[in-house]
């Protein structure tokens, strides 16, 4: 009797239906995720909007507004030394966006000019004192190369550098909320070239990576410091002049009140040449 078994090529059917059903149950345990570029929804000719989605729902969304100053060596006229110039852009609003969503941990990539320059910024959420949920960045990275002579002009070995931020904790708020801020937040990234420090300048702010409740639409808003303290100097000389207005308002009444009662218990007084008190 022959021994009973598997051809190779019903072995190989078996492993190709194994791996598609892997994927599947991938794909159906990941969902898709997907980015969108929604800049043209703006008004705004210096914000972008993104958005990454996961199974026709957004999942992270960030409008903003976005400067980066980049340091890059150049030769000097002698053509021995090196100087130090910098590239200063902004975020186009025609960037390619990628993305992963999760319960704890989400990320958004920016990338434009043909991958020249990736943006990616890292999001976690945590738990702090007292049981309270917020999330942050954790993490902000930059790949940019200086080989692409738009911005990087005359430079010296160009090439593809990374920087990145460490240990950083930016824009915590509290979960289930977006982040508002129009004042400029400042981040600096440390460049694997020759430890140069990268800046990244974002204003106009509005991001949300987690818990968003409906499609394209940000959660209710959590207000930066910022912002809060520029609003209460822009409304203090108003509230300080109405309570000024007021009390001066409230010492006249109370001064033509005194005159009134004053009048009142003032006896009459009598006239001091006597031949009057004929026509009394």
């Amino acid at each position: 009797m022959g021994r009973a078994g598997f051809s190779t090529k019903e072995s190989g059917q078996f492993l190709l239906l194994g791996a598609s059903l892997l994927l599947l149950l991938l794909s159906v345990s990941v969902g898709e995720q997907e980015g969108e570029n929604l800049s043209g929804l703006s008004d705004n000719p210096d914000r972008a909007i993104f958005a990454v989605r996961e199974n026709e729902t957004t999942c992270l969304m960030v409008e903003f507004a976005v400067k980066l100053v980049v340091p890059y060596d150049v030769l000097a006229l002698n053509r021995i030394d090196l100087i130090t110039e910098q590239a200063s852009f902004t975020l186009p609003r025609g960037a390619q966006i990628d993305g992963k969503c999760g319960s704890t941990e989400s990320e958004i990539h920016i990338s434009w000019k043909k991958n020249a320059y990736v943006l990616r910024i890292f999001f976690s959420k945590e738990l702090r004192a007292k049981g309270a949920e917020v999330w942050k960045i954790s993490k902000v990275q930059f790949v940019y190369d200086t080989s692409e002579s738009s911005h990087f002009i005359n430079a010296y070995n160009p090439g593809k550098h990374t920087a990145s931020t460490h240990h950083l904790s930016a824009l915590v708020t509290p979960a289930g909320r977006s982040f508002v801020c129009t004042a400029q937040q400042t981040l600096t990234l440390i460049s694997s070239d020759h430890q140069k420090g990268v800046t990244v300048h974002m204003y106009d702010i509005q991001i949300q990576p987690f818990d968003m409740t409906a499609d394209f639409v940000f959660s209710e808003p959590y207000k930066c410091i910022t912002d809060q303290r520029e609003r209460l100097e822009e409304t203090l000389p108003l509230i300080l002049g109405f309570i000024l207005a007021l009390v001066i308002v409230i010492m006249l009444t109370v001064y033509h009140f005194h005159l009134k009662l004053s009048a009142s218990h003032t006896p009459p007084q009598l006239p001091h040449d006597r031949s009057l008190y004929k026509n009394m």
